[in-house]
């Protein structure tokens, strides 16, 4: 049988040669890479914490203010274009692209272990809880989803309101011009490759640690490498039916079912719980974050210098920044039509209401039973994270129901974090095409199910050390991010006046030498009359 591929062949040739030659040192030199890359992001944690604290920041204040001004009314796309899904499966894709297995994971072992080790209270009093919320909070909140809404707006800008290929190299058009289509382009794609494949597969083989986890306290399956290999060969199955199946009737019914059971869940922790406490709890603790994000926000741990902050915000900044592609490329494939003012305020605060929600009622259902159990929990969750979640559901009715659901929620986000992630790389290998042969994308399912068994079998260390090296890959890309920040402002700006592109485009284009490429993705956008204005 033969297969009509529709890729760039150096995107996705040079992609396949440094994903496998990753995947083979990962293998035989573990322990090397993983003190490799521990070193690496050792330094930039110590030397340049400060730039991530300040560049991410920037990136909040600057999605912000462009949702704000007039800016605001231009559509993502022609000006009469209207969004192609609802807002509750728009917010129900998006938010399982961005959170995910992530959000289940860490939604009790976070608040736990803030609990034990705060960075400023004594551990475990009413101090160091309020502080453990207020840092959970800060990690999975604003900040986080601006950094996505950077790169997702900025490439559905310039691919449906100037007709640029849906890729990270389009986002580079006010500052490269048509050398976008060149070696600088294919570089920038090749970084975001990595980036996403490393970060989905190591998310991946620790979802798939919670569900061998959840299993075993059931008495189904105990936990053992074999059955994690095992299962992440049947879920990448069904990843590759829905992948197979398109992006409406795959990823969009997935994602709904994810709200679905997600909200089943939470409202049984809710109400199983000390319901009234909880609440109260959540509501001060969401005011406590909003009276002290500023502060928070600017906190470098200058003084103190415990490393407390090196481990945690620095890590999840450069992590969230690693994902940034992935989520928002994906962001960006689901949201034309809508508009700059909407895309912002819309990815920016219902998904982050829904997570406070969540860690909310986890979090301080973790601290009653944490209480209740003298610190059992916070000594099982330091032990292993994986478990954190089915500690906490044994201190409730109905455990195994519920544990049986919690199970279905988390193997249900595997096979939409990786369809999701087959989609933006596929996207990403084929020069933007949103409508490449289904093969492609199953070739990356199995890659990315391939890449976390190997490592899970070389063990977790396998899987620090890659997602360690997908986080250094955070650092050159908050410069291109820098970058699509200035080259947005220069678009809009020129939309705004009714300019063409090219006159906004710091390189003079009548001296480019443009190389050869199809047509739809070299034309110049504002020439084809894609062009609207608010």
């Amino acid at each position: 049988m033969r297969f009509r591929l529709q890729t760039n062949p150096v995107v996705f040739g040079t992609s396949v040669i440094v994903i496998v030659a990753f995947l083979i040192a990962g293998i035989t030199a573990t322990e090397a890479l993983g003190r490799v890359f521990d070193a690496i992001q050792d330094g930039i944690a110590s030397s340049l914490g400060w730039y991530y604290i300040v560049v991410v920041a920037g990136f909040l204040v600057f999605v912000v203010w462009l949702g704000a001004t007039k800016f605001g009314k231009i559509r993502l796309g022609p000006q009469d274009s209207r969004p192609e899904y609802s807002y509750l499966t728009w917010f129900a894709m998006l938010f399982t692209a961005g959170m995910g297995i992530g959000l289940v994971f860490w939604a009790v072992a976070e608040p736990l272990s803030h609990l034990a080790q705060p960075p400023m209270a004594d551990p475990s009093t009413a101090a160091a809880e309020a502080e453990a919320m207020r840092f959970t909070f800060f990690h999975w909140g604003l900040h986080a989803w601006a950094i996505y809404i950077v790169v997702g707006l900025a490439l559905a800008y310039f691919a449906y309101r100037h007709g640029l290929p849906l890729s990270i190299r389009s986002a580079l058009y006010p500052i490269l011009g048509q050398r976008i289509h060149g070696r600088w382009g294919d570089a920038v794609d090749i970084f975001a490759v990595f980036g996403t494949m490393f970060g989905v597969a190591t998310s991946l083989g620790f979802g798939i640690l919670q569900v061998n986890a959840g299993l075993d306290s059931l008495g189904i399956l105990e936990q053992s490498t074999t059955v994690q290999v095992l299962l992440i060969a049947g879920i990448t199955l069904a990843a590759v039916a829905s992948l197979m199946a398109g992006l409406d009737k795959g990823i969009l019914r997935l994602s709904v079912t994810n709200l679905c059971i997600g909200f089943a869940l939470l409202l049984f922790v809710l109400f199983a719980g000390p319901t009234t406490d909880v609440l109260s709890s959540v509501v001060q603790q969401v005011g406590h974050y909003v009276q002290t994000l500023p502060e928070t926000t600017m906190w470098t741990d200058a003084q103190e210098q415990s490393g407390w902050q090196a481990d945690w915000t620095i890590f999840y900044w450069g992590w969230w920044i690693s994902w940034a592609p992935f989520v928002g490329l994906f962001i960006a494939r689901v949201s034309r039509g809508r508009t700059i003012r909407e895309f912002i305020f819309g990815v920016l605060l219902v998904p982050v209401g829904f997570t406070f929600t969540w860690m909310g009622v986890f979090g301080n259902n973790a601290f009653a039973a944490d209480r209740d159990t003298d610190g059992l929990l916070s000594e099982q969750v330091a032990d292993d994270p994986a478990v954190a979640l089915f500690g906490l559901l044994e201190e409730l009715p109905l455990t195994s129901i519920m544990t049986v659901l919690a199970i279905l929620l988390v193997a249900t986000y595997f096979v939409t974090s990786s369809d999701s992630a087959s989609l933006v790389i596929d996207m990403l290998t084929s020069g933007g095409n949103t409508n490449a042969p289904k093969i492609q994308r199953v070739f990356w399912a199995v890659l990315e199910g391939a890449i976390a068994a190997v490592l899970l079998v070389a063990g977790t260390s396998g899987l620090d050390a890659l997602r360690t090296a997908a986080v250094t890959t955070a650092l050159p890309f908050s410069l291109v991010m820098i970058v699509m920040c200035y080259g947005l402002v220069r678009a809009v700006y020129a939309d705004d006046h009714r300019w063409p592109l090219d006159r906004v485009v710091l390189t003079d284009p009548a001296h480019e030498r443009v190389p050869e490429c199809p047509d739809e993705q070299r034309r110049s956008p504002f020439r084809d009359g894609v062009q609207g204005s608010p």
